[in-house]
């Protein structure tokens, strides 16, 4: 099994208002890197669609070192928050809903197909990678505002 390293950020200009994602893969001495967005979302959509789509551009199963600023990403998946979400009909507790299953459930049948290893790195520090995904994620929202990139895919 290959084993990638998957970078991702989200960003959104308000909260809602328009965002943007993006993702760097890397495998050996190999890098694709690809940026989308959305007209009207939230900064946790972008988040969670950065990681959809960077695994979702994955041709055959792998071992994913994800590395994302996202606390809530990263602690939903290694601690199972997820999973229990979506084996509670997606409440986080008794009475809270689990905010975005339409992209945890996506986000989970992805990880059926790899194994994901979530690392947190902190947003906007010493992580080149990182950074540079939050710099392809605002430069999505200017296209957003421009009229000038595609919704996003998925």
């Amino acid at each position: 099994m290959k084993t990638v390293v998957l970078y991702t950020d989200g960003a959104c200009s308000g909260n809602p208002g328009p965002g943007g994602w993006a993702f760097i893969l890397r495998y050996r001495d190999k890098e694709r890197e690809l940026s989308g967005g959305e007209a009207d979302t939230t900064n946790n959509r972008m988040e969670l669609t950065a990681v959809i789509e960077g695994l979702a551009a994955l041709k055959e199963p792998c071992l994913v070192e994800l590395y994302s600023d996202s606390k809530d990403i990263t602690d939903a998946l290694e601690k199972g928050w997820a999973q229990k979400w979506q084996s509670q009909g997606w409440m986080r507790n008794k009475k809270d809903p689990a905010l975005n299953p339409d992209l945890w459930g996506r986000l989970l049948e992805l990880c059926q197909k790899h194994t994901v290893r979530p690392h947190w790195v902190k947003g906007h520090s010493d992580n080149e990678y990182n950074n540079h995904c939050d710099e392809l994620a605002r430069e999505a929202i200017l296209l957003v505002r421009e009229g000038g990139l595609p919704q996003c895919p998925s």
